[in-house]
C-alpha cells in the first residue's frame, strides 16, 4: 500500500486538488448571481472529469440494483416453484380421491343391484406366485367376514373368501385353478361350469348341440349357494367343437381386471 502511494502520491494528490476545486466552485456558484472567466474555465475543464464520475456512480447504482432485482426475483422463483408443486400434489391427491369415489359408487350401484348387504374392503396384497391367484383385503373375522364368503367388484365377480384373520383375509380368484362356478350363457341360458386357468376360464360340461357364440356373456347361475345368480363372469372369447365328443371346448376372458383390483365387496348379507 505505501508502495502504491508513493508511487502515484502526485496523482492521487492532483485528483484530490481538482475535486476539491469542483466542489468549491459549485458551492460559490450557488451563492453567487455571475461566474467569473476564471471559475467558468474551472468548470469547463472539470466538467468531463464530473460527467465521468457520474456515471460511473450511475451504473454502480443500476448494477446494485439490478443485482438485488435479481436476488429477490430468484427467490420469488424458487417459491413459486415450490408452492407449484405443492398444488400438483394436492390436485393429484383430488384426483385419486374423485377417481376412488367414482370406483365406489359404480361398487355401490352393482351391489344395490343385488339387494343383498355387502362391505366394502380394499385391496391391499396379491400373490404374484404361478401356483395360486388370491389376494388380500383389509377386512376380518372383525368385521363379521367368514370363509366362503363372495366376493364382487362393479365389473363382476372377483371371487370367493378362503382365509380370515381378525383384520384381514384371503380371497381366491375365480381365476385360479381351484375355483369352479356353476355359470350359465346369459343369451341361451346353457349351462355349463367355469374353472379357472390361471388368466382364463374354461367352461366346462357344455353340451357340444347348445349355442355358444364368441362374445357371449357367462354369467353365474346361483347354484351352489355361494353366489348369487346373474352375476357377470366372463366373456366368451372362443368355441371350439370336435368332430367327436359331447362337449364343446369353451374359453372365456374374466369381466374383472384383476391386474387394477383396488376395492371390491364383500356379499355378507342373505337375499332380502
Amino acid at each position: 500500500m505505501r508502495e502504491f502511494l508513493g508511487r502515484y502520491r502526485f496523482l492521487l494528490l492532483a485528483v484530490i486538488l481538482l475535486l476539491g476545486t469542483v466542489l468549491l466552485y459549485s458551492y460559490n456558484l450557488r451563492q453567487k448571481t455571475a461566474t467569473t472567466f476564471f471559475e467558468r474555465a474551472v468548470l469547463t475543464f472539470a466538467a468531463p472529469f464530473q460527467s465521468g464520475i457520474d456515471d460511473i456512480v450511475d451504473a454502480v447504482t443500476s448494477t446494485w440494483k439490478n443485482y438485488l432485482w435479481l436476488v429477490d426475483a430468484r427467490q420469488r422463483n424458487i417459491e413459486l416453484g415450490k408452492e407449484n408443486l405443492e398444488l400438483r400434489a394436492q390436485l393429484q391427491q383430488v384426483e385419486e380421491i374423485s377417481l376412488q369415489n367414482e370406483r365406489l359408487r359404480k361398487l355401490l350401484a352393482f351391489v344395490d343391484e343385488l339387494d343383498r348387504s355387502a362391505l366394502p374392503a380394499q385391496v391391499i396384497g396379491e400373490d404374484g406366485s404361478n401356483w395360486a391367484r388370491t389376494i388380500i383385503i383389509d377386512k376380518g373375522t372383525r368385521s363379521g367376514l367368514r370363509t366362503g364368503f363372495p366376493v364382487v367388484a362393479s365389473s363382476g365377480v372377483v371371487g370367493r373368501v378362503i382365509k380370515t384373520a381378525p383384520d384381514s383375509s384371503r380371497v381366491l380368484l375365480v381365476s385360479d385353478a381351484s375355483s369352479a362356478i356353476a355359470a350359465l350363457i346369459q343369451r341361451t341360458r346353457t349351462r355349463g361350469v367355469a374353472r379357472g386357468q390361471g388368466e382364463d376360464l374354461s367352461i366346462e360340461y357344455a353340451l357340444r348341440d347348445t349355442d355358444i357364440q364368441v362374445g357371449d356373456l357367462l354369467v353365474t347361475s346361483g347354484m351352489g349357494g355361494v353366489f348369487p345368480k346373474g352375476l357377470p363372469l366372463g366373456l366368451i372369447e372362443s368355441v371350439t367343437k370336435d368332430q367327436f365328443g359331447l362337449f364343446q371346448q369353451v374359453t372365456a376372458t374374466p369381466t374383472v381386471d384383476f391386474s387394477h383390483l383396488e376395492e371390491v365387496m364383500v356379499i355378507v348379507g342373505e337375499d332380502r
